[in-house]
């Protein structure tokens, strides 16, 4: 292929199960942004589901890709605290700092987050747009490689799931689900100095990593009864923290089951819009469950997972199964179908 003086490789989703390497315009910044040179750029289970089936938030065609680390290529005027050669992290949103929610501290439900957030970290450049620069846009420590780096965002995800949960170091917690999501919960409960932590999934490989990632203890939900290991692990009460990471409405109904009573249930994995569950109105009124729903994250969320990143407190490295080059992103996709696998870099 040619390359045009201006252009730049770049994978479009043009509809589900359509995927294309295609030449497009290079970005170029306006004032207070940063056009950044991708160096890793990670997959993600909601970019799966883009490919599978569509996205409500993600008109096609498109560019996609959001879990990214780079190099600043170009500046924008304005731009003071990075310049041209700078080794950076970042999230591909941004609250707008002034409206309600982000005066009452709940930054993560601006609007501006869900409008104005950045696709396309499945090229070989990305624009950041000026609120996300000056926000969530941090130095990237030598230390650090680009392929953990690029980690920052669902890390912020996870950060944000668990702010405010108090945890005995005596507690035990369930984890519902052992993909990418499920095991960083894991690494981040841990470094919490959590130990009985309780992982259940369907995936072998993924159990396996759970494993030797600190879980306690393992539960292959197609062989085992996932009710009767944890009421057996905890003497018939059940877990004191159940969070649910698959995403699912039957699982979603099931984490509630599996808690105590005075118990907390974490619903982190999103669900199709308009799927409904039951609720027992007598187990969750007089078990008195608390239930969370944790969505996206806060500018103190990403702050605290740039932070746990740079001290290098948890071994995220450990999550990203293999690399890949920019031109075999297809070919990801379908091991990412297969399940034997965590994350893959995308190394443009």
């Amino acid at each position: 292929m040619e390359r045009k003086r201006n252009g730049m490789l770049a994978n479009v989703l043009v509809q589900p199960g359509l995927l294309e390497l295609r030449e497009v315009e290079r970005p170029t910044p306006g004032p207070g942004e940063v056009v950044v040179k991708i160096r890793a750029a990670l997959t993600c289970g909601t970019d799966l589901k883009a490919y599978l089936r569509g996205h409500p938030k993600m008109p096609m065609p498109t560019l996609f890709g959001h879990e990214f680390a780079g190099e600043v290529a170009e500046v924008g005027h304005g731009v003071r605290q990075f310049r041209e050669g700078d080794a950076i992290m970042a999230v591909h949103s941004a609250p707008c700092g002034y409206c309600y929610y982000c005066r009452h501290g709940q930054d993560n439900l601006c609007e501006l987050t869900m409008k104005a957030k950045v696709l396309g970290a499945y090229a070989e450049y990305m624009k950041i747009p000026a609120h996300i620069v000056q926000k969530n846009m941090f130095p990237k420590p030598a230390t650090l490689p680009f392929n953990e780096a690029a980690i920052l965002e669902p890390l912020s995800c996870v950060v944000h799931g668990l702010e405010g949960l108090d945890f005995d170091p005596e507690d035990t917690v369930l984890i519902i689900g052992a993909g990418a999501i499920g095991l960083m919960h894991l690494l981040l409960l841990r470094a919490l100095g959590l130990e009985r932590i309780l992982v259940a999934g369907r995936r072998a490989f993924r159990l396996r990593a759970a494993r030797e990632l600190g879980a306690a203890r393992v539960i292959d939900a197609e062989s085992e009864d996932v009710r009767q290991v944890v009421l057996d692990l905890t003497q018939g009460r059940g877990a004191d923290t159940v969070i649910e990471c698959t995403g699912r409405p039957d699982v979603w109904q099931q984490a509630i089951a599996l808690v105590r009573r005075g118990g907390k249930v974490v619903l982190f994995g999103g669900c199709p819009s308009g799927s409904t569950i039951e609720l027992d109105t007598g187990r969750i009124h007089y078990d008195q469950i608390t239930l969370i729903s944790p969505f996206h994250y806060t500018r103190r969320a990403v702050r605290k997972a740039y932070e746990l990143l740079c001290e290098r407190r948890i071994e995220v490295g450990r999550l990203i199964t293999g690399e890949y080059p920019l031109t075999r992103l297809l070919e990801v996709f379908t091991l990412l179908q297969q399940g034997n696998c965590i994350k893959y870099a995308v190394i443009p």
